[in-house]
């Protein structure tokens, strides 16, 4: 990632966290109104309690652009703000963490997949903002309850390096009766490609070899997903 790190007098937040009066800081305001009431540069500035908070906090948002890519930053790249030293980076790296497995924290009544966006609600949060692609089997009961999540592949997805005996494998272990497959593209764009169409195509014939139904085929990207059975894409 290319920076171009400002100082903190250099953009919107030039003001001090210590100038301002106690209910207006960051941490009075949560205190008082709640963290639902605060925007997530002020959320951020609670975590690095410098007197630039507000400003740094800003510049991380900006530089690497929201929540994911701070999610994905480096300690290392964070230290490169101004003013940020490897305790502000730590609390942040782990408040981000327990934003991101709160976030897959499967609430019960989902144990029981009902719709494409019941998968993808956890996965974007999952894969949804990773660099690399990662290819995703969740294995279901008769009853459409989910057994497991593996993660099968890590790397470019295709029809020439993904092994459907490898996507089977645990399903017939765990006498799956249907799996989803889903997928993540980098980009943040799901638009299905036409090699995401032919393993669809691929996986749903293999599937009706073993008596296990592909249910659906779901592309991932940046809060957004599509589901390729909704479109009918490798489904015909």
């Amino acid at each position: 990632m290319q920076t171009s790190f400002l100082t903190p007098s250099q953009d919107g937040y030039g003001i001090k966290v210590r100038d301002l009066p106690l209910r207006e800081r960051p941490v009075g305001r949560l205190q008082a109104s709640g963290a639902g009431a605060l925007s997530t540069t002020e959320l951020l500035a609670c975590l690095l309690q410098t007197s630039d908070a507000l400003a740094q906090a800003q510049q991380l948002t900006v530089e690497f652009q929201g929540l994911a890519g701070l999610l994905n930053a480096t300690n290392v790249e964070l230290m490169q703000v101004p003013g940020i030293g490897s305790g502000q980076a730590a609390r942040l790296k782990a408040a981000l963490e327990l934003g991101r497995r709160l976030a897959l924290e499967v609430p019960e009544e989902l144990q029981i997949v009902r719709s494409p966006a019941d998968v993808a609600q956890v996965l974007m949060a999952d894969i949804g903002h990773q660099e690399q692609e990662h290819f995703v089997v969740l294995l279901l009961n008769t009853r459409n309850g989910l057994i497991r999540r593996d993660t099968v592949y890590i790397g470019t997805v295709n029809s020439s390096k993904i092994r459907v005996a490898e996507i089977f494998r645990q399903a017939i272990r765990c006498n799956a009766a249907a799996i989803i497959v889903a997928h993540n593209h980098p980009s943040g764009d799901p638009t299905p490609s036409s090699e995401d169409v032919q393993i669809t195509r691929n996986i749903r014939q293999a599937g009706a070899l073993v008596d296990i139904e592909l249910l659906d085929h779901l592309i991932i990207g940046h809060q957004r997903f599509v589901s390729l059975r909704e479109r009918m894409l490798g489904f015909e």
